[in-house]
């Protein structure tokens, strides 16, 4: 679960993210929108402490029943949380080959089985990143995002987060993608966490949907059937 309590992040006078509550409860896919700006990226970044709230909490836990954890006092949650939020998560002097293996390395998972895990995604790689022989600098941005995203979910993290993740990709590795994070999430039940501009690949994936703007979140909408998109298109179109 991942449960946001009075969150506020301030730039100056500016405030980027102001959440008075949000619980993402176990086994849903929250796709979140909004416009640029609206303080997504943010608020992942203030979830994986890698910046720090100016007042409120953000506590994880790989379940209902487990642990409650405050990731800017402890760091157990690291092993059960995935994220790619943008290039600087990778290490672009290695290849994508030698990468997965340190991720592998840092999480404690034997070569061979990163080897066995890195096959299952080879539809979505593809032989431009696995076996080409380039570093991950000399790869497309689309095949880098490919890297980053398959990193995020090499240790099969209870909880993935995933920032604009249909960026810079063909539609055919959209969609490969799309049935790639679905299986993901219909294999392990992990909460997945991703923020998009492309409101039809994120209704199409999401249990759930959150407008955000000016660091607010406006609807949280119970996506079935695709019950989003009406009340998406209203917004966007307004």
């Amino acid at each position: 679960m991942i449960k946001v309590t009075n969150l506020i992040k301030d730039y100056g006078e500016q405030r980027a993210v102001d959440i008075p509550e949000l619980i993402i409860p176990d086994g849903t896919i929250l796709g979140l929108v909004g416009n640029n700006g609206a303080g997504k990226t943010t608020l992942f970044r203030l979830i994986l402490d890698l910046i720090k709230a100016t007042e409120g909490e953000v506590t994880l836990s790989q379940s209902d029943d487990s642990e409650i954890l405050n990731p800017a006092k402890s760091e157990e949650w690291k092993h059960f949380v995935g994220a790619y939020v943008n290039e600087g998560f990778l290490i672009d002097f290695l290849s994508p080959e030698e990468y997965f293996l340190f991720v592998g390395k840092v999480n404690e998972i034997p070569e061979e089985t990163v080897k066995a895990t890195i096959e299952q995604y080879t539809e979505f790689l593809t032989d431009e990143i696995i076996g080409a022989g380039k570093l991950i600098r000399d790869l497309s941005a689309g095949n880098r995002q490919k890297v980053g995203i398959v990193s995020a979910l090499l240790a099969q993290p209870k909880i993935v987060i995933l920032d604009e993740p249909f960026n810079f990709l063909d539609p055919s590795s959209q969609n490969r993608l799309k049935r790639l994070l679905l299986e993901y999430h219909e294999k392990t039940g992990a909460i997945l966490l991703i923020s998009s501009h492309n409101l039809n690949h994120t209704v199409e994936i999401s249990t759930h949907v959150a407008l955000m703007e000016k660091g607010k979140i406006l609807s949280y909408i119970d996506n079935i059937d695709g019950a989003a998109n009406e009340q998406l298109e209203e917004y966007f179109n307004y």
